[in-house]
């Protein structure tokens, strides 16, 4: 499997349409239950580094006016440093669809990058298996309508 069968994907096509049809506090909720669906990625190895669960609470948080954005921002800076402090593929992948997920509550655009970074995540963690790589695009496609 390439790393384009993951970042152009007909189902990534579906999910822009679909962001484009939803407000920006929804695209922010999506990209935060993107990158929590593979928080564990992450977790596996660093158990105690809170930086990727603050961030996405951080999203949370940004979609009940609960948080500024550059609070958020602050936070997606953490989770991106998490990121820069790994080797393993699948869990910087995880720390950047975080800090992509709260970079979502600045401008709605970083949602999808949040989503393809979780791909990404699963991708390397489960050896580029087509089969794991399209089932998380298409739960990252049903949250979304869901949410929608």
């Amino acid at each position: 499997m390439s790393s384009q069968n993951f970042v152009d994907s007909d189902i990534k096509e579906k999910i822009e349409e679909q962001l484009e049809k939803i407000d920006h506090s929804t695209a922010v909720r999506w990209a935060a239950d993107c990158a929590e669906h593979v928080l564990s990625y992450y977790e596996q190895l660093f158990p105690a580094d809170q930086r990727l669960k603050s961030a996405i609470e951080a999203a949370h948080l940004w979609t009940q006016g609960e948080m500024k954005v550059r609070d958020a921002r602050k936070a997606a800076f953490d989770a991106h440093a998490a990121a820069r402090e790994t080797e393993d593929e699948a869990a910087a992948s995880a720390a950047r669809a975080a800090g992509q997920a709260v970079s979502t509550a600045h401008m709605a655009e970083h949602a999808i990058h949040a989503s393809t970074y979780a791909v990404k995540s699963v991708a390397y963690a489960k050896g580029f298996s087509e089969d794991a790589v399209a089932e998380e695009r298409k739960w990252q496609y049903e949250r979304l309508l869901e949410l929608a």
